[in-house]
């Protein structure tokens, strides 16, 4: 994936009880006042964004060598292979709406803390990817649920529901032919795979259509783990 500018966001510490660590995320009336997005026929044209989560150090090398491995033994030397990554979060916006969405996101993120994500074993989508779980969901569940704010705001300006994604998962290859799919599944799940990386920020890509490369928008950091911290 081309990666592009990323947009700095420091904003300042919320007020006390507003946005307090693990609280549900409830837009002002200002918010919806001052920032209301209502598109004319020319912000009708669309960009699709994409938030997520990627792996980094030892964690991207063994899933960048997944990647090439299934490549390598099912003949797939064209296949379009992604930067290892767990999608958060799928949507459309007009990009005057862009603004509002990275300031709400980064606001969601300020009040969760960083957390561990473990992937274990295969499993697949037929006919099309296959894929390592996520075993722990719930981290990703907590942040879903305050995501659904931006939800209300994308509906309202006229745009599709946020594909706010339940089942967390890492793809290590997708867009597979039925064919293909069905003689790789049985020994992907007869394979063993355990890594734990620790994730610290989430991601916002952006494309204009779905053949087009995504770029980055803007990196939104979680609180530090005072676990890890110690």
């Amino acid at each position: 994936m081309e990666t592009g500018l990323v947009k700095t966001t420091n904003f300042p510490p919320s007020a006390p009880g507003r946005f307090a660590a693990g609280a549900a995320f409830q837009p002002s009336a200002a918010d919806y006042s001052s920032q209301a997005y209502r598109p004319s026929a020319a912000d009708l044209r669309r960009a699709e964004y994409l938030l997520v989560i990627y792996p980094y150090g030892e964690v991207k090398d063994k899933l960048l060598e997944e990647q090439e491995q299934f490549s390598s033994d099912y003949g797939l030397k064209t296949i379009a292979r992604n930067k290892p990554h767990i999608t958060v979060a799928a949507f459309q916006a007009g990009e005057p709406m862009e603004d509002t969405l990275i300031r709400w996101i980064q606001r969601i993120c300020n009040r969760h803390r960083s957390f561990d994500v473990s992937l274990n074993n295969y499993s697949g989508f037929p006919p099309h990817t296959i894929y390592l779980r996520v075993q722990d969901p719930q981290p990703f569940r907590e942040l879903m649920q305050q995501l659904r704010a931006i939800d209300d705001f994308i509906r309202s300006s006229g745009c599709p529901p946020v594909n706010l994604i339940t089942r967390p998962y890492l793809s290590i290859a997708g867009g597979l032919t039925e064919q293909v799919y069905n003689k790789a599944m049985p020994e992907y799940s007869r394979r063993t795979f355990h890594d734990t990386f620790h994730v610290e920020e989430l991601v916002l890509l952006k494309r204009n259509h779905s053949f087009d490369a995504c770029k980055t928008v803007n990196i939104f950091r979680l609180l530090p783990d005072t676990a890890q911290s110690l």
